[in-house]
């Protein structure tokens, strides 16, 4: 079945000659105004809108806006005899897909209708693929396709239907409470609450108020009873994050709860039922504590029933890639820009740097990107500006190799992972697939190859 184009020009000859010119190829529909082009849009839902910028009425700008904010929005196209850059760009941050000036080379523009139609048959493939890679590397909102991550999400599939009390260990932005939902989603809890208490950011008063609520009076302040998390989360799960940083008291007070599920409000007598799945998370190594008699041991092994420890960012580099285009996407949604991607030398650069923040200092570089980008790639230049310097010994300092070379290593590397896959390959570099055919025909890449050739 042929594409539709839909032909919107106030002037019927030009509407005449390019319905004569495009219609052996496509289905055509013509109109002369907005008014009309809408009703055609809605009626028949044409693949492409090729509009004059300058119409009777409405301007074709608006017109493209309108097209634009349908669900199934047409590959958008614009024709003016008054083309300039300032109109060019402002067309394509509205969304279009090109540019074309009057009078209309034809040759040229079946070329380029053909090349947008073709376009948006990749980005579907793409959909789908990403889709389907999505489901194979993530669990419950977390990515990964390496070997670190894979542990990890064993781990949380083997424990998540247990009982068990999981200590979830790893640097600060690895993604403890992230993993800790998963826990919880992935639980016959799932359908209770799940509460997370910061540990670290309340006194020792504050905190046992906060767990285990307290009774009118049972201290300064306390002018009412107040409901504990402990009985907050009664049948779900309750998250204590930073447990490293708790007082001595307050660890007693936990470990009779995992020894005997029950526990008092502060300042009362009464004997309470914890029904509750107790999961912790910590940046610090709770064994060194325990050997500084900082720590209780009893309350470790209690805690430590099974073990997962998050990755850092820079021990799982190969999941650097799918992670940017996440944080990429969601970012540009969230700021309303449209869909961009990172070029081969903010990619490199990103591989490159050692995240000492992880995947949360990540997230953050990249939103800085598509905050400071004006054109459709990030460059190395719209990062923040640590990930511009590269570190001794960097494949991007003089003493390594070189850009070019660079790029190279990372093309191979993903068409290596993918199984020569480039619709795969292109998503892991976070770029699309037109501009990866580009650098392989650049590079003179023609075929997975071996580096150490």
């Amino acid at each position: 079945m042929p594409a539709s184009i839909l032909i919107v020009d106030d002037e019927k000859n030009t509407r005449d000659g390019l319905r004569s010119a495009l219609e052996g190829g496509f289905d055509v529909y013509v109109a002369a105004d907005a008014i009309g082009a809408m009703e055609t849009i809605e009626a028949v839902r044409p693949d492409v809108l090729l509009t004059d910028l300058r119409l009777g009425g409405e301007d074709g700008m608006s017109l493209v806006g309108r097209a634009l904010a349908l669900a199934k929005p047409p590959i958008c196209i614009m024709m003016t005899a008054y083309g300039s850059v300032d109109t060019a760009v402002e067309a394509m941050k509205k969304g279009v897909y090109d540019f074309v000036t009057k009078p209309v080379n034809l040759d040229r523009l079946e070329i380029l209708v053909r090349r947008a139609l073709k376009s948006r048959a990749t980005q579907k493939e793409v959909k789908v693929l990403r889709e389907k890679v999505s489901r194979q590397f993530t669990i419950e909102g977390m990515l990964g396709k390496s070997p670190a991550m894979e542990a990890v999400f064993e781990t949380i599939r083997q424990v998540a239907p247990s009982k068990a009390t999981v200590l979830i260990q790893g640097e600060s932005g690895t993604g403890k409470e992230l993993a800790a939902h998963a826990i919880h989603h992935l639980s016959p809890r799932a359908k209770e609450k799940f509460l997370a208490v910061h540990c670290a950011a309340l006194s020792s008063e504050l905190l046992a108020s906060e767990l285990f609520g307290h009774e009118k009076g049972a201290f300064t302040g306390a002018f009412d009873r107040r409901i504990g998390r402990f009985e907050q989360a009664s049948g779900g799960t309750l998250f204590l994050d930073e447990i490293g940083e708790i007082d001595p008291a307050t660890q007693v007070k936990i470990l009779r709860v995992l020894g005997e599920r029950t526990f008092e409000r502060v300042g009362g007598g009464q004997t309470l039922r914890a029904d509750v799945r107790l999961l912790a998370a910590t940046n610090r190594d709770l064994a060194k504590l325990v050997a500084e008699g900082k720590f209780r041991e009893d309350l470790y092994f209690r805690l430590h029933v099974v073990p997962l420890t998050m990755p850092p960012l820079r021990d799982r580099k190969v999941d650097i890639p799918m992670l940017a285009e996440s944080f990429l996407m969601e970012s540009a949604a969230e700021n309303g820009k449209p869909f961009r991607e990172l070029d081969a030398e903010a990619m490199a650069a990103i591989i490159d740097y050692d995240w000492p923040g992880n995947v949360r200092e990540l997230r953050t570089a990249i939103e800085h990107g598509v905050v400071m980008s004006n054109s459709p790639q990030i460059t190395l230049r719209d990062l923040p500006a640590g990930l511009r310097t590269p570190k001794p010994g960097s494949p991007q300092t003089a003493g390594g190799l070189n850009l070019q070379e660079t790029e190279t290593a990372l093309i191979l590397r993903a068409l290596e992972d993918s199984r020569d896959n480039r619709l795969l390959a292109a998503r892991m570099l976070g770029i699309s697939p037109r501009t990866l055919h580009r650098r392989l025909k650049a590079l003179n890449i023609s075929k997975k190859q071996n580096l150490s050739n």
